[in-house]
């Protein structure tokens, strides 16, 4: 089923884990994908991956200026936008103690500064329709010890979701978020933790999940598609929890 035939789909962070899972999915059901990334090698391997019917920019989430560059490329080659999957992000676990103010400052630039600007710069492509959907996180509703800059942004991005449904539904954009949970991505191998404290800890979050598992980034993939298709459209300002269970805990 093409339930994305002749769209124009930008997924930020789509370099890999969920944003590349997504954006490999929706190219398969008709979407052209643009993905973003600040890394030029994973970018050039995910364009790899997904073959003809993808375009990868490098872009800086965080930066306004690279953000504005960005929406010029999609504009000069495209000419409009459908689909807007705000997934990038960076996470920095700390100790409150530890948290530096570049610590703070660069993951709320990026999570939630970024992803703000990203959707008030991408509006005049939408040209009064289509789906913006945001990646949030089980820590905007549950205690997360060392993750509490990261949490704060998810929160503020569910908020933000809330607030802009109202405000973009009469243009006839819907917006919505999905919440994962412990999803396997490489994240964990970005926190500059040693292999067996990483393992360790997956290990305590896997036996801690109601399924015993972590989710894999196509099980993300699905949500999005449902979200950034029609099958979602009477769904405003809400949220897709895919955790596993673990935000019944």
């Amino acid at each position: 089923m093409q339930s994305l035939a002749g769209k124009i789909a930008l997924i930020t962070g789509g370099n890999s884990g969920i944003g590349l899972a997504t954006a490999k999915l929706f190219k398969q059901r008709g979407a052209t994908v643009v993905i973003t990334g600040r890394d030029a090698a994973s970018l050039d391997k995910a364009a790899t991956e997904l073959g003809e019917g993808a375009v990868a920019l490098q872009s800086d989430a965080g930066s306004l200026a690279q953000i504005d560059a960005l929406m010029a490329e999609i504009k000069q080659r495209f000419g409009r936008l459908d689909v807007l999957f705000a997934n990038a992000a960076v996470a920095e676990p700390a100790p409150l103690e530890a948290v530096s103010e570049d610590n703070f400052d660069r993951q709320m630039s990026i999570n939630l500064k970024g992803v703000f600007f990203t959707i008030q710069k991408a509006l005049p492509l939408m040209a009064g329709c289509g789906s913006i959907i945001v990646t949030t996180s089980i820590t905007n509703q549950m205690g997360s010890p060392n993750f509490s800059v990261y949490a704060a942004a998810k929160a503020g991005l569910r908020s933000l979701v809330q607030s802009l449904g109202l405000e973009l539904i009469g243009r006839g954009i819907r917006i919505n978020a999905i919440s994962p949970g412990p999803i396997r991505t490489p994240m964990f191998g970005r926190f500059g933790l040693p292999d067996a404290a990483a393992q360790a800890i997956q290990q305590q979050i896997q036996e801690k999940s109601p399924s015993k598992r972590f989710g894999e980034p196509e099980e993300i993939a699905k949500a999005a598609l449902f979200l950034a298709s029609d099958m979602s459209s009477y769904m405003v300002g809400d949220e897709l929890v895919v955790d596993g269970g673990m935000s019944l805990l």
